[in-house]
């Protein structure tokens, strides 16, 4: 059997890692009555340059791609058109017989496409997810891409239940757990060995070197005193001023009156910041520490470390489920609803208004670190994805 599997974005390597793995221990283990597996990694090169990609795919243990798109950054459209245009060549070559697709980034949707058009079989990793906000554009890519699989393998059961509800038939859906969270487990050792402040000073941008040594000469010690980690890169909370800026002042004379705030900042973000001319401000502020994006036992450990998180990424919700960390995300909404305080979890949606930022600031600087684990969010999801695959292939 050959399978291929598709990468664009940060998110894909942490979730593609495991089930790499699984499909070496499966060809280790191989018996008369299995089939050996030939895996191809193919990376559409949406995440280019080596802080985005390169570190992760060396730290996760992952293979240096077999095909590399080389699409690189653009538009949606340009990105999605020119991955099709790509991977349809790989697939007359390769000739595979499933294409494993991961999350919502463009080349899930691209892939998934292609594939189908030739008559493969489309896998994908992570279906179900909803925010019910077309206007993302992640869920138009999760959209098409479940109505196109074949076998569609979900985190939680919220996620098979709204497939359901869409009409997917039963038999193309099965609750496998969240593998994101074997990454998590199988990296947490290492990360833990970590020194917040090496992580800081490895990563530092140069333009806040003057404003880190003032906090160095002072009496914070930073790795024993509590600080909130950061991060937003989603257009809908850097890409205008009149968003970007209150909540900017909110972080600088709220927020930093409580604590250290640790921010790996986004090159899309670092740049809105100096075009609205907030940068100097802020490399100037030695309790808001700005850093490169970090690799994932950097960001795993500062996580584990933080005594809140404010972010607008799922990845991380996930992980603060995991960790127990107060959790403040920065949207309306989530298509990740196991990560909610609601449900268990230990993120609550503050959108981008400073008036709902705030009063779930202050409530959260109250709560405990509470450890939360979903069903099935147990470390073993890449061998139950692979097991579905192999079935659903012997059905077929």
């Amino acid at each position: 059997m050959k399978i291929i599997s598709v990468v664009g974005a940060r998110p894909n390597f942490m979730k593609i890692a495991p089930f790499i793995q699984a499909i070496i221990q499966h060809n280790t283990l191989k018996t008369n009555n299995s089939q050996l597996i030939t895996h191809v990694l193919v990376h559409s090169g949406q995440h280019y340059d080596d802080r985005m990609s390169k570190t992760f795919f060396e730290e996760l243990g992952i293979p240096n791609a077999d095909i590399n798109l080389g699409i690189g950054s653009g538009s949606h459209a340009l990105q999605v058109g020119q991955t099709m245009i790509a991977f349809e060549k790989v697939l007359e070559v390769e000739k595979p017989d499933w294409v494993v697709v991961v999350g919502d980034v463009n080349a899930t949707l691209a892939c998934s496409v292609t594939a189908k058009k030739m008559n493969i079989k489309v896998c994908h990793i992570e279906a179900g997810l909803r925010s019910w906000d077309e206007s993302m554009p992640e869920e138009i890519n999760r959209l098409v891409t479940d109505r196109l699989s074949d076998l569609l393998l979900t985190p939680d059961t919220l996620s098979s239940k709204n497939l359901l509800k869409e009409g997917v038939a039963e038999s193309k859906v099965q609750f496998v757990g969240n593998i994101m969270i074997d990454t998590l487990e199988s990296n947490r050792t290492k990360a833990e060995k970590l020194l917040v402040t090496e992580i800081i000073e490895d990563n530092l941008i140069s333009d806040q070197s003057i404003a880190y040594n003032t906090l160095r000469s002072s009496d914070i010690l930073i790795d024993q005193n509590p600080f909130a980690l950061l991060t937003m890169h989603r257009p809908s909370n850097v890409d205008q001023k009149e968003i970007l800026e209150p909540i900017i002042r909110f972080l600088l004379d709220e927020v930093n009156q409580d604590m250290l705030i640790i921010w790996p900042i986004h090159p899309r973000t670092q740049n809105q910041l100096k075009i609205f001319g907030l940068w100097k401000e802020m490399i100037a502020n030695d309790k808001l520490i700005l850093l490169h994006p970090l690799g994932y036992h950097e960001m795993l450990k500062l996580n584990m470390s933080a005594k809140l998180m404010l972010t607008d990424s799922g990845g991380l919700q996930e992980e603060c489920t995991i960790l127990g960390t107060p959790c403040l995300t920065l949207r309306w909404n989530t298509e990740r609803p196991i990560t909610l305080n609601r449900n268990g979890g230990a993120s609550v949606l503050v959108g981008n208004n400073i008036t709902q930022i705030r009063a779930g600031y202050k409530s959260t600087l109250t709560r405990e670190k509470t450890p939360d684990r979903p069903e099935l969010w147990d470390g073993k999801t890449a061998d139950r994805i692979l097991k579905a695959i192999l079935n659903a292939s012997d059905l077929n």
